[in-house]
């Protein structure tokens, strides 16, 4: 049984596709052991004590420099005995202590087909916002290992819908959470934690079961 730390800022609807999955018996071998929060106002936090997960909030701004907010992290990580990391919605540049400590054990889902719309400024709302001002036919969702980079690891997993002529940022990126994030965040938590992914350089080979 690997145990996964969920890192969340805000709403946690994909900490919550991740605990309906284990729920439901479709993502075995993984047990949430705790959530880690970047903000205490987190709804993401409401639904991990629902779920009877251990909610730990560790606040950039509220450490004297970012070396001791990354340091107290490690630390709490490393008494849980976490295996493994999913960033979901989370909004904090993860530290290279943190990618070192953890390499090719974080998954980060981004709600575009990467390489398009990622890097500096493509969060949130904000990757809906470009992708409908591009004029693309197809959106999506990425699943990738972290690096050191942004939004550049290697990529596991990829699920596109269409773009339809009357969508808005907002039901764009509803849809893609729901069609696409919900459905292939937990599919790679059971690839990894299965030990079925392979870094190859900048791409990454799943194996067969």
């Amino acid at each position: 049984m690997k145990k996964l730390a969920v890192f969340v800022s805000g709403g946690g609807t994909n900490l919550q596709a991740i605990i309906d999955a284990v729920a439901a018996g479709t993502l075995t071998n993984v047990e949430i052991a705790a959530v880690f929060s970047s903000s205490r106002k987190a709804y993401a936090l409401e639904r991990a004590a629902n779920a009877g997960i251990p909610g730990f909030c560790f606040v950039p701004k509220e450490y004297e420099t970012r070396e001791a907010f990354t340091d107290a992290m490690l630390v709490k990580l490393a008494e849980l005995q976490i295996d493994m990391i999913a960033l979901a919605g989370y909004m904090v540049v993860l530290d290279p202590k943190v990618v070192e400590a953890y390499q090719n054990r974080v998954v980060n889902i981004h709600p575009s087909l990467i390489p398009a719309f990622c890097g500096k400024g493509n969060y949130g709302i904000h990757v809906h916002e470009n992708a409908l001002a591009r004029g693309v036919k197809l959106a999506g969702a990425t699943t990738h290992l972290i690096d050191c980079g942004t939004d550049t690891g290697p990529i596991v997993m990829q699920k596109a819908i269409p773009v339809l002529d009357d969508d808005t940022p907002e039901t764009l990126q509803k849809r893609v959470m729901k069609e696409c994030e919900h459905i292939i965040l937990p599919q790679t938590l059971q690839l990894l934690a299965d030990e079925r992914l392979v870094v190859e350089g900048p791409c990454v080979r799943i194996l067969p079961e």
